[in-house]
């Protein structure tokens, strides 16, 4: 069997992480999607995720419960320690991460491969506005960091996700799974 490997999904706020993760999966039923424990509010959409209180997140944190956990935007956020089991058994796992935990992730998995999906201004403030999550000042931090780079050393794939999102998950699959184009 081989070791299946975690594809960590970065970018800025807004730029379509959720629905190209969701577009991969579609294409390559095979991949897992990882669920991450979050300390907000139920229900709020984009991602399926464990919703928590701080106090059951950090009793999470210190049990080990998770791979890795970091926080983010005034949250806290966990990729659940049974992703190890899932990698090991061969399973690729996508995951949306934070550039911020991406040394952490490295770390704790031997197999981690970055997709950094990046997207223009203008796109990513249409997108913020119409998810209707943040209000215009949380709007203007998330682009701040919107071109934080990444750290290096890491095995990272770029993609662009300013056109549609069939031609993203397209260009998205044939990046990591060359060997099938």
């Amino acid at each position: 069997m081989s070791l299946g490997r975690l594809i960590a999904v970065v970018g800025p706020s807004g730029v379509g992480k959720d629905s190209v993760m969701l577009g991969i999966q579609a294409a390559r039923p095979e991949i897992q999607l990882v669920k991450r424990t979050i300390t907000r509010a139920p229900d709020l959409g984009g991602e399926d995720y464990n919703a928590v209180t701080v106090q059951e997140f950090e009793h999470t944190a210190k049990t080990g419960g998770f791979a890795v956990h970091w926080g983010a935007h005034e949250l806290f956020y966990g990729i659940p320690t049974k992703v190890h089991a899932d990698v090991a058994a061969g399973t690729t796992c996508l995951a949306n991460f934070s550039r911020g935990a991406l040394m952490k992730g490295a770390d704790a998995f031997d197999n981690f491969i970055v997709l950094n999906i990046t997207a223009s201004e203008d796109t990513l403030v249409q997108r913020l506005r119409n998810r209707g999550r943040e209000n215009e000042e949380q709007i203007q931090k998330r682009l701040e960091q919107a071109n934080k780079p990444l750290p290096t050393g890491l095995n990272v794939i770029q993609l662009g996700n300013d056109d549609a999102l069939e031609h993203t998950v397209a260009r998205a699959v044939h990046l990591l799974y060359p060997e099938s184009a």
